[in-house]
């Protein structure tokens, strides 16, 4: 599977911790930036883990700004992207489950480096039930081609 991860100033430490560890485990990682830690706008990050995804280049992404809540924002303005702010292992497996979230977002200063590589784990490793879901996924493809 490959995996597009990106950060702004506030989840640097973290995304660079995310990197190596998927890369242990055998994933390839597009590592969409920041590479180094200064102030950037996150919507400019979430746009490139976004096309990745949309473009077939990434099959599932990780955004880490601080709060996890911006880049969420950002990337769910672009067309058929999932994103899902998590800080807890039940809404990691199941926004993969039941949503096929194809970005998981995290807070740099929200959750440490440990828990957050658990959630990582738990975003790659959960596939999407499918089923009596894919009728909501497609009602919220629905809403977002009125726009």
């Amino acid at each position: 599977m490959k995996i597009a991860v990106g950060c702004d100033h506030g989840g640097f430490e973290l995304k660079e911790a995310i990197v190596e560890h998927l890369q242990k485990r055998g994933f390839e990682v597009l590592d969409k930036g920041i590479h180094e830690c200064k102030s950037v706008n996150y919507p400019e990050i979430a746009v490139k883990v976004g096309k990745a995804i949309q473009d077939g280049e990434a099959e599932r992404g990780i955004l880490v700004c601080g709060t996890g809540i911006g880049m969420s924002m950002a990337a769910n303005k672009m067309k058929g992207i999932r994103a899902a702010v998590v800080s807890d292992y039940f809404s990691a497996k199941f926004t993969r489950l039941h949503n096929d979230t194809q970005i998981l977002c995290l807070g740099g200063r929200v959750v440490g480096v440990g828990l957050g590589l658990e959630l990582v784990d738990i975003f790659v490793d959960t596939e999407y039930e499918g089923g009596r879901h894919q009728t909501r996924l497609d009602m919220m493809a629905e809403i977002e081609n009125q726009r």
